[in-house]
């Protein structure tokens, strides 16, 4: 009926609240627990029990598992706060550390040959790609720049042993000259007369002393020889391997950088290699145009063994700062051996060719290639050569080269930025 007052759609729920169980279900509530929860050394009727935790409490673990799960209880704290924790951890990693040093150590020379070769590939690496920009195949450009290396060692080797050789022989057939000489000297008549040196020295002779250190300076020469031979014969096998592989093994070390980043660290590590490379190709070239003009000039004034000391003068010239010198002293002191006027002539000689090639030479040979100041380059071999001897001091100037090109190129910029 319209006139009964309720409206349309509305009953007998409009005007009695609903009933649990009749029309809509209100949900259950739970009763908020009165009072604080357990400790886990209270039990939950609040007796306190130390010391006992329970078991059959509703508790979840470290990695959500009811507490009901664990026949044993719970998981205690992790360790990593512990201090004894702490300590071991601390005391592993020295340890570590420690015997990482010590294979490193071990590992020394091994290491050590692996620089010298990669060193020599990056620089025979240049004359391989001029090579190659003149339609040769890789691998032959590599047959022609290793085969050329490896004739070099054998022309110094020809030139340098037989001389040797003769002097040795000669000494050992002149001997006893020498020995009747310093005999009839009045000198060494007198001493000997007062402290019969020379009975003693032939007791000591026939006694065997002599024979026992003689057979071992022989196995320990023999030893140094073994030794120097395998080390060259290892330098030239990973020397030939990292010119073959240089390319790859530069693409493989480029991939572990991050891609947003290795356009320019390939950038950087391809301007390095180029300044590494073409420091050894302009310092072999500066060798060679000494030995070649050391050679011509011993010839002109007829120097026993011109060719060996050339070669010896060439070699070490490689050697930064003080290799120039050591190849004048002995090529000065052979002449002089000859006539003091050779002689004078040798040391005025080295004089005037060492202010050229300081002045003249090696910066047309170098200005393209490495550009080092005065100052980086006589730190650089001098740090070098303390820590690696004369490997150290070849490296150090290419090094310094690339820390100053990083720094000029990185760190230098990151520090205007900030």
């Amino acid at each position: 009926m319209s006139d009964s007052g309720l409206s349309p759609g509305s009953g007998i729920s409009s005007v009695f609240p609903s009933l649990p169980g009749q029309g809509e279900t209100t949900p259950e509530t739970t009763p908020e627990p009165t009072g604080s929860p357990a400790t886990p050394d209270q039990s939950p009727d609040g007796v306190s029990r130390p010391g006992v935790d329970r078991v059959d409490r509703v508790d979840h673990g470290a990695d959500g598992a009811m507490a009901s799960d664990r026949p044993f209880g719970l998981p205690g704290r992790p360790l990593r706060s512990n201090p004894f924790m702490f300590g071991l951890t601390g005391a592993l990693g020295v340890l570590t550390a420690w015997l990482l040093v010590q294979a490193i150590a071990s590992a020394g020379s091994a290491l050590v040959l692996i620089v010298i070769s990669l060193f020599l590939a990056i620089g025979l690496n240049p004359a391989v790609e001029a090579l190659q920009r003149r339609n040769l195949s890789r691998r032959l450009a590599i047959t022609i720049v290793f085969g050329s290396a490896i004739a070099f060692f054998v022309v110094f080797g020809l030139a340098v042993v037989p001389p040797l050789t003769e002097q040795t022989t000669g000494f050992a057939r002149q001997l006893p000259d020498y020995v009747q000489q310093l005999q009839n000297h009045p000198l060494i008549r007198s001493v000997d007369e007062r402290y019969q040196i020379l009975d003693k020295i032939q007791q000591y002779v026939a006694g065997g002393g002599l024979a026992t250190q003689m057979f071992g300076g022989l196995l320990g020469v023999a030893s140094i020889v073994i030794s120097a031979l395998f080390s060259a014969f290892t330098v030239l096998v990973l020397t030939l391997y990292f010119l073959g592989s240089l390319n790859s093994i530069k693409e493989t070390a480029y991939r572990f950088v991050p891609r947003s980043r290795r356009t320019r660290v390939r950038l950087l590590g391809d301007e390095i290699i180029n300044q590494i490379g073409g420091y050894v190709a302009g310092n072999l070239i500066i060798s060679l145009i000494a030995g070649v003009v050391t050679f011509l000039f011993l010839a002109m004034l007829k120097v026993p063994y011109a060719l060996a000391l050339a070669i010896f003068v060439a070699v070490t010239d490689l050697i930064p700062l003080v290799g120039a010198v050591i190849g004048a002293v002995v090529a000065s002191g052979v002449g002089f051996l000859s006539s003091v006027q050779v002689g004078i002539a040798c040391v005025i000689f080295f004089v005037v060719y060492q202010q050229v090639e300081n002045y003249w030479i090696s910066p047309k040979v170098f200005k393209s290639s490495v550009d080092v100041p005065p100052v980086a380059t006589i730190v650089g071999a001098l740090l070098g050569g303390a820590l690696l001897g004369i490997v150290g001091a070849l490296l150090g100037i290419p090094l310094a080269a690339a820390l100053l090109l990083l720094a000029r190129e990185v760190v230098l910029p990151r520090q205007d930025r900030l």
